[in-house]
This record gives C-alpha cells, sequence and structure tokens, in this order.
C-alpha cells in the first residue's frame, strides 16, 4: 500500500517537473494573451522563435500593440528586424506616433532607420515638435577689426526621409557657425552686425544649410551679440613687437660685428707693438755688431744718440706749445 503511494507521489512530482519544463520552453501565457487580443499566432509559432533564440515578448507584446492601433505588420517582419539586431518595439511605437501625426512612415523605412542607430520615435517626434539646437559662443571678426561673439537657436525639424546617410546635428552646427563668421566678416562695422542681427540669420537661412542632413531648419534666431576684443590693433600691437624685435636683434648683431672688429683692430696693434718692441730689441745688438765689426765709429754713436736726444726734446717743445695755444683758445 505504501509503495503504491510514494509510486504516485513520484508520477505526480515528475508530471510536474514535465509541465514546468514545457512551460518554461512553450511561452502559454503570452499564446493566451495573444489569442485573447485576437493576434493570430499559433502556440508551433512561438516554439518557433524559441528554437531560433527569439524572445517571443519582444515579438507578441509589439504585434499585439500595432494590431490595436490599426497596422498591418506581419510576425515574419517583425522577427526579422529582431534578429538583426534592431528595436521592434520602438519601430513599432514610432510607426503608432508616425499614424496619429498623419505622416507617412512605412515599416520599412522605420526598420533602417532603427538599424543606422537612430532613434526613429524621437525622429518622428520631432517631425511634430520641432527641437531648438542652441549653437555655443561663435566669435567672428568684422572689417574694422571689432570681434562681435555671436550665439543662435536653429529650431528644426526632422527630415525622415534623410535620416538614413543624412548628416546629424554636429553639422547644422558647423554650417550656421560657418554662415555667421562669413556674414559678419562682410560686414563694414561691427555696428552693422549689432544694429542688425536679423541680418545674421536672413543671409544664413539663404544658405540652404541644412542640404544633406537629416533635418530642416524652420528658423534661426540670434539669441546674444556681444563685442568682444578690437583684433585689429592687437594685430597691430603684435607686429609693431615683431618688428621692433626684430629690429633689436639686427642692431644686436651689428654691435656684436663691432665688438668683434674692434677685439680684432686691438690684436693686431698688439701685435704690431710685439713687433717693435721686437725690432727695437734687434737695434742695440746691431749697434754693437756694427762698432765690433769698424762699421760704426764711437763719436758717430755719440752724434746718434745727441740727434735723438735733440729731437725729442723739439718734440716736447712743440707739444708744449700747442697745449698751451689750446688752453688760451679756451680760455
Amino acid at each position: 500500500m505504501e509503495g503504491n503511494i510514494l509510486l504516485v507521489m513520484g508520477i505526480i512530482i515528475v508530471g510536474i517537473i514535465i509541465l514546468a519544463i514545457i512551460l518554461t520552453f512553450v511561452p502559454l501565457g503570452l499564446w493566451i494573451s495573444a489569442l485573447a487580443a485576437d493576434v493570430k499566432i499559433s502556440i508551433f509559432d512561438l516554439i518557433g522563435m524559441r528554437l531560433r533564440r527569439v524572445v517571443p515578448s519582444r515579438i507578441v507584446n509589439p504585434l499585439i500593440k500595432a494590431l490595436k492601433a490599426g497596422l498591418d505588420i506581419s510576425v515574419n517582419k517583425l522577427e526579422a528586424h529582431f534578429l538583426a539586431g534592431g528595436n521592434v518595439d520602438r519601430v513599432v511605437n514610432s510607426l503608432i506616433a508616425a499614424q496619429r501625426a498623419d505622416i507617412p512612415l512605412e515599416f520599412e523605412r522605420a526598420a533602417a532607420i532603427d538599424l543606422a542607430g537612430r532613434d526613429v520615435l524621437e525622429a518622428v517626434q520631432m517631425s511634430v515638435n520641432p527641437k531648438v539646437i542652441e549653437t555655443p559662443n561663435i566669435s567672428a571678426v568684422a572689417k574694422d577689426g571689432i570681434e562681435v561673439i555671436v550665439k543662435a537657436r536653429v529650431t528644426v525639424r526632422a527630415n525622415i526621409d534623410r535620416l538614413v546617410g543624412g548628416a546629424g546635428e554636429e553639422t547644422i552646427i558647423a554650417r550656421v557657425g560657418e554662415g555667421i563668421v562669413t556674414t559678419v566678416g562682410s560686414a563694414e562695422s561691427h555696428k552693422e552686425v549689432l544694429e542688425n542681427p536679423d541680418a545674421i540669420s536672413r543671409t544664413v537661412l539663404d544658405k540652404s544649410l541644412h542640404s544633406g542632413t537629416a533635418f530642416e531648419i524652420l528658423s534661426i534666431d540670434i539669441a546674444d551679440v556681444d563685442v568682444g576684443r578690437n583684433i585689429g590693433a592687437q594685430l597691430q600691437t603684435d607686429q609693431a613687437e615683431a618688428d621692433k624685435r626684430i629690429a633689436q636683434a639686427k642692431a644686436e648683431e651689428r654691435r656684436a660685428m663691432a665688438v668683434a672688429r674692434e677685439q680684432e683692430m686691438v690684436a693686431f696693434v698688439q701685435e704690431m707693438r710685439a713687433k717693435v718692441v721686437e725690432a727695437e730689441a734687434e737695434v742695440p745688438k746691431a749697434l754693437s755688431e756694427a762698432l765690433r765689426e769698424g762699421n760704426l765709429g764711437v763719436m758717430d754713436h755719440y752724434n746718434m744718440k745727441n740727434l735723438i736726444a735733440d729731437t725729442q726734446m723739439r718734440d716736447s717743445i712743440s707739444k708744449l706749445g700747442e697745449d698751451e695755444g689750446k688752453k688760451g683758445s679756451d680760455a
């Protein structure tokens, strides 16, 4: 008797385990939800999703949502988009939002936008509610050399047809900045920019800056215009400083060359003095040699000495007279 009870309990436990495994592998609750929503999907389709490693809830729940919104989307399209790495729920939400806003959007286009890495739901919302992009402070210089700092607000609307392959917000900001710099740079004076900031908006809008981007520019509003530095004066000051340094460098070069020439002259004079001293040192030797050989007499030597002394005395007297004459003229 006890053996039969144990056998029955074992069968029940095994049955519970098998049922749990089946319920885990077969999304029975999800299939019941689909039937309640009048979504035509069989239990075998859900099992096939499991086998293809597709999360059934990621397909069935968006499918129920699309059916309730009146969209005709097949299970195969949703499953293919999921296998491609797309966000099925976001794509379905974007299709519902586009339908409510009366924006033509097909599933293939929405799926392509999603697979391109863009938020297709945000793009649809931006088509309904345009987005404002605020540029950073853009510095430009007018022809009079005064810097003008401009900040603009760009109102854009998503262009769904160009979301795939179109440039993003960074391109819009760069092109608007380029247009502002060009407009300010063509102004004769910074006062013209301050008096008519709307001229910047008109000029930039006329350039069709949204070409090739994923957006359509609706308006460009100048939020702030400030006067910056006097770039022209600063450039002139820098140029004058550079010229001054060049002149100083050339003067230093000339001074160095003059010093070098002076040192060469001093060295030359010292060399000449050394040669004179050397020559004077040879005179006594020559005299003694002339006296020894009889080429010069003793009296001739004394007469030459007297002549030299007389010449030196005359030079001293003449210099003394010149000094007294200079003193008299100064007095």
